[in-house]
């Protein structure tokens, strides 16, 4: 009941802080040349998926989406380090799926030792995006090979690696040439926010940290369970939500791991939910046609990206919106356009939230302390999720 709460409180000051922040969207100035950078580079990524041949369409454009910073440079950097991840895990995936895949407990063991350690050094790292987009890569190859343990898993791993790509190219072009032109002209903004000076005093060893991770790992480790008894099929979206939402500060962490990680789940239902809901409407409003589909992609984006920049308690909604949203209405191929892959790959999403809530429960009455702690000093990490 409190979740539904909590999920209800949400929708409403959702709902009211849109409507607020979208009478500033037609306002000049670096947060439009933000929002439309980020239109056009998911655009592009589209294109460049098709090209290239992807078949989750619609993560190459998230891809396209999330590596946008304000700097050439800094959407360089990103789009690597989400390169370099996504290679690893993908790497890592390869070589132990012949030996995990087919077995549950191997599998189950996997997950919970390479989601966890991945996630950890996500936390405490100065390469945090790389870790996370292995341990990431690695969960969804391994979990979407359960499902068909008598095939290989490249086919799946080649194609995350090539929705990467697209995104990033993409993400990479578009920012190169607003750097360049529009935002020359804007005032810069400084090289290094407070969280990024923060992760250059990291620290090797951080309890709360290692606590964290284990509660994601314990998540991880009981998907292959899970499938084993219900035989859902777009459980390899549930452990992006596992590990994107455990991808927090770790000062949040040193009072409660509980609230922190409860209000993110709430926020990400409550973005993904919206997202997911007027997808659909716009995809069968359309009758499938490709314009208008693409229209609707340019306004979702630049209405997801505007709340994201609010800065307010709203932010992480508009990440999650943009989220379900294109992973429902794009498509993976324009010529046989259909409702039921987007709307499978988001159920899969959600899903992670109910693996997870009653992990987070159990684990806080479980593991609690009840004298506090000095865990050394406080670690920010910048917004990163998938």
């Amino acid at each position: 009941m409190n979740y539904l709460r909590q999920a209800t409180a949400s929708l409403t000051v959702f709902a009211t802080a849109s409507l607020r922040e979208l009478r500033s969207l037609a306002r000049p100035g670096p947060r439009m040349v933000d929002e439309f950078e980020c239109v056009i580079s998911v655009l592009l990524a589209i294109i460049f998926a098709h090209i290239l041949g992807a078949k989750n369409v619609g993560w190459a454009a998230f891809s396209g989406y999330m590596v946008m910073r304000s700097h050439v440079s800094e959407s360089l950097t990103r789009g690597i380090l989400r390169i370099i991840g996504t290679s690893a895990g993908a790497g890592a995936a390869l070589a132990l799926a012949p030996l995990v895949i087919g077995t549950p407990f191997l599998l189950s063991l996997s997950l919970v030792i390479i989601g966890g350690v991945t996630l950890y050094f996500a936390l405490v790292g100065k390469r945090s995006y790389a870790w996370l987009f292995t341990g990431l890569t690695f969960c969804m190859v391994l979990i979407d090979g359960m499902k068909h343990p008598s095939e290989s898993v490249l086919p799946f791993a080649q194609s995350r690696l090539v929705e990467i790509l697209a995104g990033t190219l993409a993400c990479i072009l578009v920012s190169a040439v607003s750097t360049f032109t529009i935002r020359r002209r804007l005032p810069r903004q400084s090289r290094e926010t407070p969280a990024q000076t923060a992760i250059r005093h990291s620290v090797v060893w951080h309890r709360g940290a290692a606590k964290h991770a284990l509660q994601a790992a314990v998540a991880l480790g009981l998907i292959p369970w899970i499938w084993l008894w219900t035989g859902i099929t777009s459980l390899s979206q549930s452990s992006i939500t596992i590990m994107a939402v455990m991808m927090i500060p770790v000062s949040s962490l040193a009072a409660s791991v509980l609230n922190p990680i409860t209000s993110r789940l709430v926020l990400r239902f409550v973005g993904c939910s919206v997202g997911g809901l007027i997808a659909t409407i716009i995809l069968l409003g359309s009758h499938h046609s490709p314009v208008l589909m693409t229209l609707g992609v340019c306004i979702g984006v630049l209405v997801g990206r505007h709340i994201e920049n609010s800065n307010s308690s709203i932010s992480y909604i508009g990440t999650q919106f943009v989220l379900a949203f294109l992973v429902v209405l794009v498509p993976d191929t324009y010529t046989s356009a259909a409702l039921e892959p987007g709307i499978d790959r988001l159920a899969g999403i959600l899903f992670g939230v109910v693996i997870l809530e009653p992990v987070l429960l159990a684990s806080h009455y479980l593991l609690r302390d009840h004298t506090p702690r000095n865990d050394g000093p406080d670690i920010k990490q910048p917004s990163s999720n998938e």
